[in-house]
């Protein structure tokens, strides 16, 4: 892989005025911008609308028999981020798997504090549910808090007694809001463009008005009973101060009989998949994310067995 293309995207990060930690009014507008630059490809097409009376993005690639849905959770610390600046991770990887997308406009704090953002999700997926018939080829995904909100979201499904999803993939969660993993001290230099303050400053949006404690499992599925998950993909680069977030989550859901892959690819930031268009590894990693969801989806290729073993990967 190349470290040249890895050094112009840390760059890009650090120079980048984003910042998630800084007044929310001001990186509303930076993140969507930087998440909306560059235009979809053409045969990517949107339209808005609403699941369960959420607002969601509805977004599918022509050309693309879709075996599937992908229901999506955006990141941006419970604060920032939209289903629009979503569009693009999403489909990019709806286009390797052969599905079409959901896209979740949930409610963001500070102004809608927890637990208005799963509210939104149980709700949208439901609806989607019902739209479908079946859970079987409907596969969620989330990136950084949208990680968290995937998790949680399959936590209040379990307890709804509702169906699960096939599967879920989760990019770089945001699943400690104690911000206490090792990583947020020793890739403290290493990551381009995330800070401990930065997460402390949208977990106490995030929890605003509220006595939730954030050890919570109900907002900290690193301390959650995950038994009776969907199978998961977990993955994560290594120069990012959320790793441990990451890697802690899938040795949880190992303990609790949970299939899940940990996937950890070194010298790259956060959420690196985004930047498949310009980083080999990103776009590396949205194969086997694919592959992954493949073989979970009925009729698309052998699923996993129930109960595989966990397994490591690093790419290099």
């Amino acid at each position: 892989m190349s470290s040249e293309q890895r050094t112009a995207i840390h760059q890009l990060l650090r120079d980048a005025d984003f910042d998630l930690g800084g007044e929310v009014a001001i990186q509303r507008s930076l993140l969507e911008h930087m998440l909306t630059a560059h235009p979809l490809p053409d045969d990517v097409r949107t339209s808005t609308g609403e699941l369960g009376g959420v607002p969601v993005v509805f977004a599918d690639v022509a050309g693309v028999d879709a075996s599937g849905v992908l229901f999506h959770l955006h990141g941006g610390g419970f604060s920032l981020g939209s289903a629009t600046g979503s569009v693009g991770l999403a489909t990019s990887l709806a286009r390797l798997a052969g599905l079409s997308v959901v896209t979740v406009d949930y409610r963001l704090a500070p102004e809608n504090p927890y637990p208005a953002a799963v509210e939104d999700a149980v709700s949208a997926y439901r609806a989607l549910l019902e739209r479908e018939g079946s859970a079987a080829n409907i596969v969620v995904t989330g990136e950084s808090a949208g990680g968290n909100l995937a998790v949680e979201l399959l936590l209040a499904i379990r307890s709804a007694a509702l169906a699960q999803p096939a599967a879920a993939v989760l990019f770089s969660p945001m699943t400690d809001l104690t911000v206490s993993g090792a990583s947020f001290r020793t890739k403290a230099t290493a990551d381009p463009n995330i800070t401990a303050a930065a997460i402390r400053t949208r977990v106490a949006d995030y929890l605003s008005g509220t006595d939730i404690d954030p050890a919570d499992p109900k907002v900290s599925p690193v301390f959650a009973d995950l038994t009776g998950l969907p199978p998961l993909l977990v993955q994560a680069g290594s120069n990012e101060v959320l790793l441990d977030d990451a890697t802690r989550l899938a040795v949880r859901a190992a303990a609790d009989d949970v299939p899940v892959i940990l996937d950890v690819v070194p010298d790259v930031p956060h959420v690196f998949q985004a930047f498949s268009g310009l980083l080999e590894e990103g776009a590396a990693a949205l194969d086997r994310a694919a592959r992954f969801i493949r073989d979970h989806l009925v009729g698309t290729g052998p699923a996993a067995p129930v109960g595989q073993a966990p397994r490591l990967t690093v790419e290099s």
